[in-house]
């Protein structure tokens, strides 16, 4: 069989088992042999297909519960299954699938009402992916060398899973309104009828992931050190012209706060080979 004939015969399957509609025809081995054998067939693709459409929506609603409490489990379902024909997994771990859901719920025509959705998936995945991230151990003695070395050679080593979302809405306010309850649901709604933008930062604390209203700067920051940075580049570069109206960041109380929060872990030095600029 010639290379471009079996990738047709693949896509062919592939198209039957999710069930897309107007697809690319059946295999030749599938369309063959009797009556009996074709409905056969034809049943084990229609279990195969239900159970991959159940799987689907099972673990997307592991990863996106807001978003299953926003559009309803009935409308979530429906979503799942045609994200499922349009982006079907491509390998073994479902835990690793969904990370397209945002967009896919961003593009859309039926959500189209409600453009906060796309961005509280963008989040709630940034959180899925922060649940299981690599653990990083902390090390509090190192906390002493921001006292005795010069932070253009050093810079901070931050906790699992960080991360973090600009949005022109109130999304880790929605969020943490359906998880945890603060704030309520009433005030996130209130927040979201305003129009309030909100940096989000994320991270796990332990084995929980955290959502927290963030700042630009400490965005900024964040950004900085996560790219390798040294602390005295990301302190200098993290405020703005455009900042001066803003609260005035207090590194050392912002420190205080992310070393018992776990979002930072302790000091380390910067690779000798490469520079700070």
């Amino acid at each position: 069989m010639r290379p471009d004939s079996f990738q047709q015969e693949q896509q062919g399957l592939l198209q039957l088992v999710l069930g897309a509609p107007g697809g690319a025809a059946p295999p030749r081995w599938l369309s063959a042999g009797d009556a009996a054998q074709a409905g056969c067939l034809q049943r084990g693709l229609q279990a195969y297909r239900a159970n991959g459409q159940a799987l689907a929506e099972r673990a997307l609603a592991a990863a996106y519960p807001v978003l299953v409490q926003l559009v309803g489990e009935e409308n979530f379902a429906s979503l799942a299954r045609h994200f499922w024909a349009r982006h079907p997994p491509v390998c073994g771990d479902m835990a690793c699938w969904g990370d397209l859901l945002g967009a896919f719920v961003g593009a859309s025509a039926q959500l189209a009402d409600e453009p906060c959705l796309a961005d509280v998936a963008h989040l709630e995945w940034r959180m899925h992916l922060a649940s299981s991230a690599a653990d990083v151990s902390p090390d509090a003695a190192t906390f002493a060398r921001l006292a005795t070395e010069d932070p253009a050679r050093i810079t901070l080593t931050l906790g699992a899973g960080v991360a973090w979302l600009a949005s022109p809405y109130p999304v880790a306010s929605i969020v943490n309104a359906h998880l945890t309850g603060s704030p309520s649901l009433q005030q996130a709604g209130q927040w979201l009828a305003e129009g309030r933008a909100e940096h989000v930062l994320v991270w796990r604390q332990g084995l929980r992931p955290r959502v927290r209203v963030s700042t630009a700067i400490e965005h900024r920051l964040l950004e900085m050190l996560m790219a390798g940075r040294s602390l005295l580049d990301a302190l200098d570069n993290a405020h703005l012209p455009g900042d001066s109206g803003a609260v005035p960041f207090d590194f050392n109380a912002w420190l205080g706060e992310a070393v018992q929060t776990g979002l930072v872990m302790g000091v380390h030095s910067l690779p000798t080979t490469e520079g700070n600029t």
